[in-house]
């Protein structure tokens, strides 16, 4: 029981101070975004290293948890390169005023593909890497995390009563003009029910007889991080202070630009989560 008990707090640990030092360094004055990248650039091909090194399992419930920090940290490397403005997309301008629809949609991607596309192509070479492998922690961390934070945007761009967060920099602040704050989509429920069934399968994984301890970790990181990232989306629409998770890290003031024009959404809506 205490075993569970640390591994749980661990990855909750892992998922709010990652998120804290990659919002503390995007406070940072751009000229530094440089040198913060390339630090994450070596973790990254460092956690890559690791996923391979563990793919075997050799090392019970050890291995899982690195492939889970590796996996994290290679999110992170994406969170970085994205907020920094480094791999993004190739539109880098406010929404149009007027437009709605498919258009709407098409020009949000514009706004975001190449950090969509980078995400998949790692996933994919990490999956090469742990191909046939017992541990596939790594993998599935990834995956999770590209899923759920895959339809926190939908929702965002759909419309949520609170698009919460003050997070956003200023060299991104266009992102804002293509959300909308609105009662729920009926994507919203379905989200959040497609989410709360995968966090119960995975505990459900997690504590069966049948779970090797390699395999029983996995899930039950997993679990941890499913459950953490459905806690997120329910704070789009429940007014809570969750932004005092990061308060240690966040900006004192973020500029927005006043040049933003796109009808559906109001000038403090925050950014598209990376």
């Amino acid at each position: 029981m205490l075993e569970t008990g640390l591994t749980i707090l661990y990855a909750m640990f892992l998922w709010w101070f990652s998120t804290g030092v990659i919002l503390y360094l995007d406070r940072l004055a751009p000229h530094t975004y440089r040198w913060s990248l390339l630090g994450a650039t070596v973790l990254l091909a460092a956690s890559m290293f690791a996923l391979a090194a563990t793919a075997s399992g050799a090392n019970g419930p050890s291995d899982a948890l690195i492939a889970f920090t590796s996996a994290v940290l290679i999110w992170g490397w994406h969170e970085m390169s994205f907020l920094m403005g480094h791999v993004t997309g190739p539109r880098v301008t406010a929404c149009p005023p007027g437009v709605r629809g498919v258009e709407r949609f098409v020009l949000a991607t514009q706004t975001v593909i190449y950090h969509e596309v980078a995400i998949l192509i790692t996933i994919a070479a990490a999956a090469f890497l742990t191909s046939g492998q017992p541990n596939q922690t790594g993998v599935e961390t990834l995956l999770l995390l590209w899923g759920m934070r895959l339809s926190a945007k939908f929702n965002l761009f759909l419309g949520v009563p609170r698009p919460h967060g003050d997070l956003l920099p200023g060299h991104l602040a266009f992102l804002q003009t293509y959300f909308r704050e609105k009662p729920m989509s009926p994507m919203f429920p379905l989200s959040v029910t497609a989410a709360t069934l995968l966090t119960a399968g995975l505990i459900q994984a997690a504590i069966s007889t049948a779970a090797s301890p390699l395999s029983a970790t996995g899930y039950l990181v997993l679990a941890t991080l499913s459950g953490l990232a459905l806690i997120e989306h329910w704070f789009l629409v429940v007014p809570l202070p969750d932004e005092a998770l990061w308060a240690w890290a966040k900006p004192k003031e973020i500029p927005v630009s006043t040049q933003l024009t796109c009808t559906s959404a109001p000038a403090n809506t925050p950014p598209l989560p990376a």
